[in-house]
């Protein structure tokens, strides 16, 4: 195996960390000598031991500090370098007897960025730059923009038919999507550190908007369920996310500005990648005022009519380019079919 595969590696261990590490990005890690990996690690949390650390505790308790001398680290983003909750990885890494450390992607953050090279070099210990770098990158898209705005990762999900519409009947159930869509989203929601909704959508349809998923809900807190509204009385004291044992998770927001709500979630809730559930219209408006990073629409082989759009807004008469789709995959759930993509012009909110 290459530098190339093994950092591939560690990023399937970077994968089990999304979703839980907030305010800190996933990470993974592992190390190899004369062919054979000897350890490997993710971050789990944030305040908990990072992916590096993981990695070299899993290492010694299999083979030793003898084992670890002369050895290589593949880990996917750029190892801290400063104290803060838990002690710096480059410290860690020199007083193991690595012999040299790849790294996937440099660190965003402004206290961390490009320092880990100079102190490893310093100290002995070869460093490659650059390995899988796009992977890496994008495994951490989220905290970068945190890093470099202050504002989160926005994904809208929505359903609709295949005329774009969410049009029931009042008596019939709230989902067009089918039920292995809906198994999914449960996925989804675990990717999320937040989830926005709009004071319309609970009144209409008193949403959960909770972590479900077993295999989920037993591994992450549930994400914040965060509802704008411009009335007073928007959300019924009735409502489930006023009343169920998640209460405490519930952030009710009257006629507060988006981007106030927005970087408010990142700067006292630790919030890196936001979820919206909502209708069309808050839909509209965050595509409107170009919030939004990610897109993911579930498909539903019928078509409704009726007056009630998935999106709404002013529409791509002046935002044509902001609104083209980068990167698209497409998966059939049951019936329905998921389109996944990011927005083109995202670069550009992260420089907003």
């Amino acid at each position: 195996m290459n530098d190339s595969e093994y950092m591939r590696r560690a990023l399937e261990l970077a994968r089990r960390g999304v979703g839980l590490t907030s305010p800190n990005p996933p990470v993974g890690a592992i190390i190899v000598k004369d062919g054979q990996e000897l350890g490997g690690g993710w971050h789990h949390a944030a305040g908990e031991p990072h992916a590096e650390v993981e990695a070299l505790n899993d290492a010694f308790r299999r083979h030793g500090s003898a084992g670890l001398e002369g050895a290589t680290i593949y880990v996917t983003l750029e190892p801290c370098s400063t104290q803060g909750r838990t002690g710096p990885c480059t410290t860690a890494i020199e007083r193991s007897g690595l012999a040299r450390v790849v790294i996937g992607a440099g660190d965003p953050n402004p206290a961390h960025e490009g320092r880990a090279m100079g102190i490893l070099e310093e100290a002995g210990i070869e460093v490659v730059e650059g390995i899988e770098e796009a992977s890496c990158e994008e495994i951490i898209r989220a905290f970068s923009k945190v890093q470099k705005t202050g504002l989160p990762w926005l994904i809208i999900k929505t359903a609709m038919s295949l005329d774009g519409r969410i049009t029931r009947p009042p008596t019939e159930s709230q989902w067009l999507s089918g039920e292995e869509s809906r198994a999914e989203v449960q996925l989804l929601r675990g990717e999320a550190d937040a989830i926005l909704t709009s004071g319309r959508t609970v009144r209409a349809d008193d949403p959960q908007l909770t972590v479900r998923s077993l295999d989920v809900a037993k591994e992450k807190k549930q994400p914040w369920r965060v509802v704008l509204t411009s009335r007073d009385d928007g959300v019924p004291e009735s409502a489930r996310i006023r009343s169920d044992k998640q209460r405490k998770r519930t952030l009710i927001f009257i006629r507060q500005r988006i981007e106030c709500v927005l970087r408010e979630l990142v700067s006292e809730h630790g919030v890196n990648t936001v979820l919206v559930e909502a209708g069309g219209g808050l839909v509209g408006r965050l595509l409107d005022e170009g919030w939004a990073d990610e897109l993911v629409v579930y498909l539903t082989p019928r078509l409704t009519g009726g007056p009630t759009p998935a999106t709404g807004g002013e529409g791509v008469g002046r935002l044509a380019e902001r609104l083209r789709l980068e990167g698209g995959q497409f998966q059939r759930f049951g019936n329905d079919v998921r389109l996944r993509a990011v927005l083109a012009g995202t670069g550009g909110q992260l420089e907003r």
